[in-house]
């Protein structure tokens, strides 16, 4: 009987000299939440997703009032279309009728340009027999003179509106001037579209912070959401453990209720160790340092998962 204690008493020893690596391991949900903001503020006009709601991928979330931005918005496209006239007219050559006009315009510049040099040779003739006064020569060498001046200036506008050369630079400032337009409009209906608020992915509308009718500050979140491909869990292994896990290792959860175990994948691992946390209760790993592991659900199992859910994970189904 002594000798059959002894052997017992040293199985018992031997099996603590060479403890079994764990497989299964506590931990539990967790959810990585979605703030749902807008960049400006305004009062909250609906909210089309109460707590608890789930919303499919660009579902309208809540709407701000955007009486202002919409207004302001019609106004860039206003100018936008009269921006776009301009240019249009500048760009379009000269109509048939407006040639005929610059062209009569050179005629009738010609024809007192001819009468304006003939006065003043008129004048330069009884001039020199002392018959007229020198003002009235100095008068009609200055009209003969503007004559010819406006004679050459309808010429030459003639001659640019033939070519199409008189407008270049017009065109290049009209056509600044709508390209500088259209983004203002950009701007204007961008803060319209951000008034109202989508959702970024499916997931469940986790809670609320505004009721429709209240103010809302510049970026403020109104909702939080919870996506489904944002749910994580989170579990604890021993240091003894730690290196049985590389990110790509695919893990069970279990939880109860659950209808079939939770498939995941690890894709992190803590670098440094820390205590035991106090919310998982194990007896015989509360005193030891723990490496905290996290690993993605599968998309189509990831929303039976309630963060705060306590877990089972291991490396079997």
């Amino acid at each position: 009987m002594r000798r059959l204690t002894l052997l017992l008493a040293c199985s018992v020893a031997l099996a603590a000299c060479h403890p079994t690596t764990e497989t299964s391991w506590q931990g539990y949900a967790e959810g990585d939440y979605l703030s749902l903001a807008a960049p400006a503020a305004g009062y909250l006009a609906s909210l089309d997703a109460d707590r608890g709601h789930r919303l499919a991928p660009g579902e309208l979330a809540f709407t701000l009032a955007s009486d202002p931005d919409v207004e302001a918005a019609a106004g860039a496209d206003a100018r936008v279309a009269s921006a776009h006239q301009h240019l249009h007219n500048l760009a379009t050559p000269h109509r048939r009728s407006e040639i005929a006009a610059l062209e009569a315009n050179v005629r009738a510049a010609d024809a007192s340009a001819v009468l304006a040099d003939a006065e003043f040779h008129r004048n330069e003739t009884l001039a020199a027999r002392h018959l007229v006064a020198v003002e009235a020569l100095d008068e009609a060498r200055s009209r003969r003179d503007a004559a010819r001046a406006s004679l050459a200036a309808a010429q030459a506008t003639l001659s640019m509106a033939e070519e199409s050369l008189g407008r270049t630079a017009e065109v290049d400032g009209a056509r600044s001037d709508l390209a500088a337009a259209e983004a203002d409009a950009a701007e204007k209906h961008w803060a319209v579209d951000r008034k109202r608020v989508l959702a970024p992915a499916a997931g469940e509308v986790a809670d609320v912070y505004y009721r429709p009718g209240e103010w809302v500050p510049a970026g403020a979140p109104v909702a939080s959401l919870l996506p489904d491909g944002r749910r994580r869990i989170r579990f604890f292994v021993p240091e003894t453990a730690v290196a049985t896990l590389v990110p790509g290792t695919r893990v069970w959860a279990r939880c109860d209720g659950c209808a079939k175990p939770v498939a995941a994948t690890v894709d992190y691992i803590a670098a440094t160790a820390e205590y035991t946390p106090p919310v998982i209760y194990s007896r015989d790993t509360r005193t030891r340092l723990v490496f905290r592991v996290e690993a993605a659900p599968l998309p189509t199992q990831a929303d039976a998962l309630r963060p705060g859910l306590p877990l089972d994970v291991s490396l079997t189904p």
